[in-house]
């Protein structure tokens, strides 16, 4: 039985299977872009997402989902979500809960909510705080021409 230009049903499915197939793979691929693998890449996506910001230390998450970076006086959450990476400025000290999967720390925002960062303890966050609280210094980076 043909149904369309010539075409079997079967012929359909499998064209469709393939284009939805193609649409899943990009979209992982797209996802995959944005997530947080090392310090050095979160600090750089806090350093274009907060105007002024200038990061120095870093700590992310296992799962690669979130980070926090120490800044000149404010810290950086970053968290990815989707194909997006959100982005908030903080100032220390942060309220923090442990658990046995990491540390989360509450934005105080309802949008961004609440950050779980696995694998990290709350020690290695006070570290963190404290290089930002110590770093609210002038960079002479902030005044070069770009």
């Amino acid at each position: 039985m043909d149904f369309l230009l010539g075409l079997r049903w079967y012929q359909i499915a499998a064209a469709l299977a393939a284009v939805i197939a193609l649409a899943w793979y990009a979209r992982k691929l797209r996802r995959d872009e944005g997530k947080l693998t090392d310090v050095d890449k979160a600090r750089s996506m806090a350093e274009e997402r907060l105007a002024g910001f200038i990061g120095r230390a870093g700590l992310v998450s296992g799962d690669g989902a979130a980070a926090i970076v120490a800044g000149n006086g404010t810290i950086a959450v970053l968290l990815h979500r989707g194909v997006r990476v959100e982005a908030r400025r903080l100032l220390a000290p942060l309220a923090l809960s442990t658990s046995v999967e990491g540390v989360r720390i509450d934005t105080g925002e309802s949008v961004l909510g609440s950050v779980t960062l696995f694998g990290v303890l709350e020690a290695d966050v006070r570290r963190i705080e404290g290089i930002a609280q110590a770093g609210n210094v002038v960079d002479i980076r902030q005044f070069r021409p770009h």
